[in-house]
């Protein structure tokens, strides 16, 4: 990686100076908003043209907040025209360029007053947008994800990799900071996989992948954050959409509404979904040594009977009393669960010197497991543009609270007699409260020079009772284990404070520099565990520039920490394989990451584009999934004999370092191919092992291609790659997914219907895991049933209307869903 960022580095400096010497920098830069709402319009087209030849030189498109820049300006005098359908054409006639920047503040556009009888408005962003500090996937088109659910739209997010089992990785980093809509979750907490699995793909209107988070956003999280955005839809009126699928492995449903008002907008939506109950055959080979020399050799084939469900529901609003003032608020539901059933034949066997059996019991066991949350949701968000442009207040309060539960049961019993002689059976209900309070402000200093700062409370409370019940064979009953129950209380204060600066550095960088300091109180109520206090200064860093041609590249430095989740402290013991247990480690102690990022970003004129990537990552205090062989273990008074432990541990220091390269090509105007490649040498160094090294390559490959017909057809096919690696443990196994989308839009695009075929040519995913230690040795294969067909249909309703504007006293455009809601 050294001699690559060197070398990157020095073209770097010499496309600088070359830039320097050949091209103007001057740009013109400003907002555009709504003149009835002050609410920014995004996507509006601002073109630029020479005054005295009317010959167009330049242009842009505004983003999310209305911003425009438009860069490689000769000096001269300009025409500056905005156009966005649904409002009237504005043209800055005189714009005189002879320094650096200008800066044109905030341009109204006045709703267009034209009698239409009905309007669609179509209109769409680039699938893949890469900026400073994050890659927005925009879902709008992304057909072959219509009938899944956020984990199948992530697979397509450029530096995102997602497991057959789940977990979800951002530049090879699985701890990840994961937010929706830009606010945390309690339901993040409890399985992170059953809370993405509960969010429809049809109700995702974009995620971002932030990978150099700055100084404003919290440090949680080494890996960086993904925040999943919802839909809305800011158009006036009454207006909204529907969305149904149904599959063989997979169904869900969901409707948005939305209305809006002058300066009043009110939406709510309902998403459901169920995966169908499936069977997944699993087998486990090991071979364990005690101290003494003496072998056991466990073979385990079974199967589970698997199925998730899960509903979110909310409501939110947004008000502007004026100009200056904007108060947004929201509340939602949500619930998942899942389930797991099967029936396992065991044979263990004690084997000689010779590796022979002169021992063999042949046990069966009957388990299930059960997990799941219900959460609420809500938040309030008061916004204040005070007198200069970009001169911003902003408050905002969010708080949820979550019943999440655990439980499991199992039975043994000794064949052929069938007779039940040990089991288990437990449940850990709980609660999660987490509140955040932060007040953050933004003060434009000069042209281009731009201070934050900001101060945040994060205050979470968990507790959570373990119930354990044992079967005891005289009483043919469950008895209650007090050795084994206990209560956990669990409450972190966290107290944040950041400045953050954005400037122009040398005529030729733009940098954005800042520090963030977070000081962390937590209290346990478990027997002998204390955690003490500790404060982490998380500064970030970056540079970057842009080239004529839209090219970019930038130079990014941020550190993080990964605090431990509560499904990784909770302590409870999930005995339904007693011969591989898995809890939680209340003594974890934070991770921190250090992340370094060199990329270069290029757009070209047909509509493609592509995003390199030089990433080193470094994480100290590491932390890891840890399993451990016990010939007996001792939980209360019950032992366990050749059981395997598994709870995430701190490793101790994991190098990350790799390259990503993903792009956009328009083959021709009907086919288009995206693709990402990912290699990633991963080496850990593993303190509890005496510094035992251990290296790894992965390389992730994915490639979308969407091929338009005629009459608003359209066929997608989607390949996803992941190679194997080793672990510090062992071995993970390789991975390929692939699908296969058609959708055909009619009744002028408010209506649509697809069919989906996941890896229809294989019914089953065979994952061969192997673990390593220094007693054991296990392979683990899994059969995911994996094959799926689905069809999904879409409605969007709503149309323009126009109707008399009392306060404003014009008319105002009223209400239409636009192609992507």
């Amino acid at each position: 990686m050294k001699p690559l960022i060197a070398t990157a580095l020095l073209l770097l400096f010499v496309r600088i100076n070359a830039s320097g010497q050949s091209k103007s920098n001057a740009k013109i830069i400003g907002n555009i908003t709504d003149a009835a709402t002050s609410k920014p319009v995004e996507y509006a087209s601002v073109g630029i043209s020479d005054q005295l030849t009317n010959r167009v030189v330049n242009g842009a498109v505004t983003d999310s907040s209305g911003y425009f820049e438009i860069n490689d300006l000769a000096a001269g005098t300009f025409m500056v025209n905005i156009d966005f359908i649904g409002y009237e054409k504005k043209s800055v006639q005189i714009v005189v360029v002879s320094g650096k920047v200008v800066n044109l503040h905030t341009i109204t556009l006045a709703p267009s007053v034209k009698t239409l009888a009905e309007v669609t408005v179509t209109g769409q962003a680039a699938i893949v947008e890469n900026q400073i500090d994050k890659i927005v996937y925009n879902t709008a088109n992304d057909i072959t994800s219509q009938a899944g659910v956020a984990l199948d739209v992530l697979k397509k997010v450029p530096q995102v990799s997602v497991d057959i089992d789940g977990n979800v990785e951002l530049q090879g980093n699985p701890n990840v900071r994961f937010l929706i809509n830009g606010k945390p979750s309690s339901v993040f907490g409890n399985s992170l996989t059953d809370a993405l699995a509960s969010i429809p793909a049809s109700q995702i209107k974009s995620i971002e992948a932030i990978t150099s988070p700055g100084a404003k956003y919290d440090a949680q999280g080494t890996g960086g954050i993904i925040n999943i955005i919802l839909k809305d839809n800011r158009l006036l009126g009454v207006n909204g959409s529907a969305n149904l699928t149904a599959g063989t492995r997979l169904e869900n449903g969901s409707v948005n509404l939305n209305f809006r008002k002058n300066n009043f907008g009110l939406n709510a939506f309902f998403s459901g979904n169920k995966q169908l109950n499936s069977r997944t055959p699993s087998t486990q080979d090991r071979i364990s040594t005690e101290p003494s020399g003496n072998q056991t050799h466990l073979l385990q084939n079974g199967y589970q009977d698997f199925q998730r469900s899960g509903y979110r529901s909310g409501i939110g609003f947004d008000w502007s009393p004026s100009k200056k003032d904007n108060l947004i608020g929201a509340i939602g539901y949500n619930s998942f669960s899942n389930a797991s059933r099967g029936i396992t034949n065991i044979t263990q066997s004690a084997l000689n010197e010779n590796g022979m059996p002169v021992s063999t019991s042949d046990i069966l066991r009957n388990s299930s497991s059960q997990g799941g949350i219900n959460a609420v949701d809500w938040s309030l968000n008061y916004i204040k543009k005070l007198k200069k442009d970009g001169q911003e207040l902003n408050v905002m309060y969010s708080s949820s609270f979550g019943k999440p539960r655990n439980s499991y049961n199992q039975v043994q019993s000794l064949a052929p007699e069938r007779v039940s002689y040990a089991g288990t059976t437990g449940s850990t209900p709980g609660n999660d409260k987490q509140t955040n309070i932060s007040i953050d402000y933004s003060h434009p200093i000069k042209k281009g020079f731009v201070i934050e700062t900001g101060v945040k409370t994060v205050l979470q409370e968990i507790s959570s009772v373990a119930d354990i019940q044992v079967f005891r064979p005289s009483q043919n009953a469950y008895i209650p284990d007090p050795a084994q129950s206990y209560r956990l209380g669990y409450n972190m204060k966290i107290y944040a404070g950041y400045l953050s600066a954005t400037f122009p550095l040398f005529h030729f960088l733009n940098v954005k520099a800042g520090a963030r300091f977070e000081h962390t109180d937590v209290k346990i109520t478990y027997p002998n565990t204390s955690i003490p206090s500790y404060n982490n200064l998380v500064p970030s860093l970056i540079f970057s520039h842009n080239f004529k041609d839209e090219q970019s590249l930038k130079l990014a430095f941020t550190r993080r920490i990964e605090r431990a989740e509560y499904r990784d402290i909770n302590p409870f013991m999930n005995l339904s394989d007693p011969y591989n247990i898995t809890t939680g480690n209340p003594l974890l102690k934070p991770e921190i990451g250090n992340n370094f990022e060199l990329g270069y970003n290029k757009t070209f004129k047909n509509g493609g584009n592509i995003y390199l990537a030089l990433i080193e990552r470094i994480n100290t205090d590491d932390v890891k999934p840890y399993t451990v062989l016990y010939p007996t273990y001792l939980i209360g008074d019950s032992t366990y004999v050749n059981v395997s432990v598994t709870n995430r541990q701190n490793i101790g220091v994991e190098y990350n370092s790799g390259v990503s390269v993903s792009g956009s090509i328009p083959i021709i105007s009907q086919l288009n191919v995206r693709g990402n490649v990912m290699v990633t040498q991963k080496r850990v160094v593993n303190n509890l092992l005496d510094g035992n090294v251990s290296n790894g390559i992965n390389w992730r490959f994915n490639l979308n291609a969407s091929y338009q017909l005629p009459k608003d057809m359209i066929l997608e096919g989607f390949g996803n790659y992941s190679s194997a690696i080793n672990t510090i443990q062992g071995k993970r196994p390789q991975q390929l997914t692939y699908n296969f989308a058609f959708r055909k839009q009619f009744h002028h695009k408010n209506a649509s219907i697809g069919l989906t075929a996941t890896n229809p040519f294989t019914k089953y995913i065979s994952q061969v895991t192997t673990i390593r230690t220094a007693n054991y040795v296990s392979t683990n294969t899994v059969l995911i049933p994996y094959r799926s067909f689905g069809v999904s249909l879409a409605y969007k309703f709503g149309k323009l209307e126009f109707k008399k504007g009392k306060e404003q006293g014009n008319d105002f455009l009223h209400s239409a869903p636009s192609s992507d809601n």
